[in-house]
This record gives structure tokens, C-alpha cells and sequence, in this order.
């Protein structure tokens, strides 16, 4: 019986996305499975052949060629993913409620370094120009 497609990734198609994302290009099975295990995450051939083809199903990667092996590439980025992903906590662990995200996420005792808060910083000020030209 075949998997039932799942709305969000697991953490090894996540992984395996993100070998994806970081080189930009196309790539092979082969290709990932040994980026993955210089990272240290040392998975079979087969365990990753399977997560690309998953991945594929998914429209996350899309195949490039018609000859072995065959080669992929991005079809969703980053951007597309993590805000899909985000969303879905958003609504699932916190009912919607943005506010209530950003008090958990910034009620930590872990204080923002000094790039985070001028990120931060930029995202607030951009929301408050935009409010202006409205």
C-alpha cells in the first residue's frame, strides 16, 4: 500500500531538500546520498532513491532527464516550503494567532543576536511603510 501523500515533509525529505537547495542545480540519488553522508547522515541508496521519488510525487523536486541516472532539481524553493510549513504550525499549534506565535517565539530566555534583531528590525520597519502607502 502506498504512502498517503502527506501535507508536510518529513525531517529526511527536508534534509534531503535542503542538499538540494544549497547547490542550486541538478542532481543524482547518488549525488545526494553522498552529500548526505558528508554532513554525517549516512543513508542507503535505496532510502534515498525512495525520498526523491516521494519528493517528486510531492512536487517538491521534478526529474530532468529520461536516462539513468536521472537527474532533478528544484521545483518548489525554500521561500515556498518553510512559509507553507510555517502556516500549517500556525494554524495546527496556535489557532491562527500570529501574536501568540511571536510571544512564544521571542518569550524564550534566549536573548536575539545582534543580526536577528536588525532583521527584525527591517521586517517591522517594511510593515510600516507598507501601512503608510495604504
Amino acid at each position: 500500500m502506498a504512502r498517503p501523500k502527506a501535507k508536510e515533509l518529513t525531517q529526511r525529505e527536508l534534509d534531503i531538500m535542503h542538499v538540494f537547495w544549497q547547490d542550486g542545480g541538478e542532481l543524482t540519488a547518488p549525488d545526494v546520498r553522498d552529500r548526505l553522508a558528508d554532513q554525517g547522515s549516512d543513508l542507503a541508496y535505496t532510502t534515498v532513491a525512495t525520498l526523491v521519488r516521494i519528493l517528486v510525487e510531492q512536487e517538491c523536486l521534478v526529474q530532468t532527464n529520461e536516462q539513468r541516472p536521472f537527474s532533478y532539481k528544484v521545483a518548489r524553493t525554500f521561500d515556498e516550503i518553510s512559509g507553507r510549513m510555517l502556516g500549517d504550525v500556525l494554524q495546527r499549534v496556535f489557532q491562527g494567532s500570529r501574536e501568540q506565535l511571536l510571544v512564544r517565539l521571542f518569550g524564550q530566555q534566549k536573548k536575539l543576536t545582534a543580526s536577528e534583531r536588525a532583521a527584525l528590525e527591517q521586517i517591522l520597519h517594511e510593515q510600516k511603510r507598507n501601512q503608510s502607502d495604504v
